[in-house]
């Protein structure tokens, strides 16, 4: 972003990126507006006069557009998890009731969804980009970043994981997967992430192990929704007594990663950054 006749949109959904991105353009003197979605975007970091963001609903895609263009926007990133809405959430402008009318049954999953936007997005002559390409260092790095590494039996639940999750995201599902002794305890769907892993604490069987799986979908497009995890995830899984977190190496992104791997290595438990194709052939 050193060209300074460009401008980054920043649509904002909920978590803690967000605000690390648009600090980060804050430190670095890129020159961005944002989107804050409702029921979603921290509501005390967009407030105040601090930057320039406007409040929309998920519905209101035409508002959003009108916004990037008046702030004369040429690059977009779509960062932070969405809630899925309700009918009364989304309450749909004139182009958002355009735009799933042209998509319909193509947007089946979250990918479809995701890439049917990001079509609509540049079809408005803006450029979507991942975060990855303006903050690198949030993705994970290859192998094992804690003082504690995978035991034996580890490493087969892990390969399980990568399998299952594999397939899950090649089906449009979801990214992560937790297996224990071989055993799929859960797999993500529209819940996400975090609920996903407090729902498998009910499932555990007695004694150690026990690891969450977090790819990329194959065919999922690198600039929006790559796997993520941070301290929370470590500490939601430390609750479930999970033994360690795997996710995609290049491919996902860590928050914090020094606080992350401090949370873990306090725990005894391991993360792990993989390359799926190269992992399974070991």
């Amino acid at each position: 972003m050193s060209d300074n006749n460009r401008k980054l949109g920043i649509i904002a959904g909920g978590g803690d990126i967000p605000a690390m991105l648009i600090n980060h353009c804050l430190a670095h003197h890129i020159d961005f507006a944002a989107l804050a979605i409702e029921g979603n975007a921290d509501t005390e970091f967009f407030s105040g006069d601090k930057f320039a963001y406007k409040w929309i609903r998920i519905g209101q895609a035409g508002s959003g557009f009108k916004y990037f263009a008046d702030e004369k926007v040429t690059d977009v990133v779509m960062i932070g998890t969405i809630r899925r809405p309700g009918f009364l959430d989304l309450i749909p402008d004139l182009r958002t009731t355009a735009f799933f009318a042209h998509v319909g049954a193509k947007a089946l999953g979250d990918d479809g969804i995701l890439r049917a936007v990001t079509s609509e997005i540049e079809k408005e002559g803006m450029h979507v980009k991942g975060i990855h390409e303006i903050m690198p260092e949030l993705l994970i790095p290859q192998g094992i970043l804690t003082k504690h590494k995978p035991s034996k039996t580890d490493i087969i639940d892990i390969k399980r994981g990568v399998e299952v999750a594999f397939e899950l995201g090649r089906l449009d599902v979801g990214q992560a997967v937790v297996v224990q002794q071989g055993l799929v305890l859960g797999v993500e769907g529209i819940e996400g992430t975090d609920e996903l892993i407090k729902r498998c604490q009910n499932y555990r069987r007695k004694g150690e192990g026990g690891v969450l799986v977090k790819l990329r979908k194959p065919q999922q497009d690198m600039r929006i929704d790559l796997p993520t995890i941070g301290s929370r995830t470590i500490e939601l899984a430390h609750q479930s007594g999970l033994g360690g977190v795997v996710v995609h190496t290049g491919n996902g992104l860590i928050i914090n990663q020094d606080a992350a791997v401090a949370l873990a290595d306090k725990y005894g438990m391991y993360i792990m950054g993989v390359n799926p194709d190269e992992f399974l052939q070991n």
